[in-house]
């Protein structure tokens, strides 16, 4: 069995999931929940998240044949939900959000703030452009960072203040929206072509 590490892709990779995650984005509700439950399982959450992340990585594609959908055009609708995520960032609107989690335990916090479906879809995105090693490397990265945000988010948010978390989404919003055209062209022009 090779493994295929190629640096461009994880880094990638990170990139979009830190985009479609947003934990940062996330910090304001994060509080919200510590202020009314008092404390958040900050390694739990974490952990429990990336399980449900490497597994739909591996079982995803799976479940879609089931159901007769092939990867490119989940990928594609991936993309365009990746799309309409990055408008939200941007534009600081909100397109379609849940109501707010009621405890903070792993349920809203593992999913679906973390593990969401934005993040799930972008996992089998991902999977049909890149190394399956290279999607790992960056779903691990990003369960440290959201471990460390999770841990220190009363700082974080004395830090940046609500402008510093505003400009961070907007950045990582037009990336994500970069993104999504490139796995909209790359996979729509696959599925022509068949």
């Amino acid at each position: 069995m090779t493994f295929n590490f190629n640096i461009r892709e994880i880094a990638t990779a990170t990139m979009v999931l830190f985009a479609v995650i947003d934990i940062l984005g996330s910090v304001p509700i994060i509080i919200g929940l510590r202020k009314k439950v008092g404390h958040i399982q900050s390694e739990k959450a974490s952990i429990v998240a990336a399980i449900i992340m490497v597994a739909f990585l591996f079982i995803g594609e799976e479940i879609l044949k089931l159901i007769g959908i092939d990867v490119n055009s989940f990928a594609v609708a991936g993309a365009l939900i990746i799309f309409f995520l990055a408008i939200e960032m941007i534009l600081g609107i909100s397109l379609y959000r849940d109501d707010e989690p009621e405890s903070a335990s792993v349920v809203p916090i593992a999913f679906p703030l973390i593990a969401g479906a934005g993040t799930l879809t972008s996992i089998l995105s991902l999977r049909a452009e890149f190394q399956v090693e290279n999607i790992i490397i960056a779903i691990v990265v990003n369960t440290v960072f959201v471990y460390l945000v999770l841990k220190s988010s009363k700082r974080i948010e004395k830090v940046l203040g609500k402008n510093g978390v505003n400009i961070i989404r907007k950045v990582f919003g037009v990336i994500l929206m970069a993104i999504a055209v490139k796995l909209f062209t790359t996979n729509i022009s696959q599925l022509i072509g068949n």
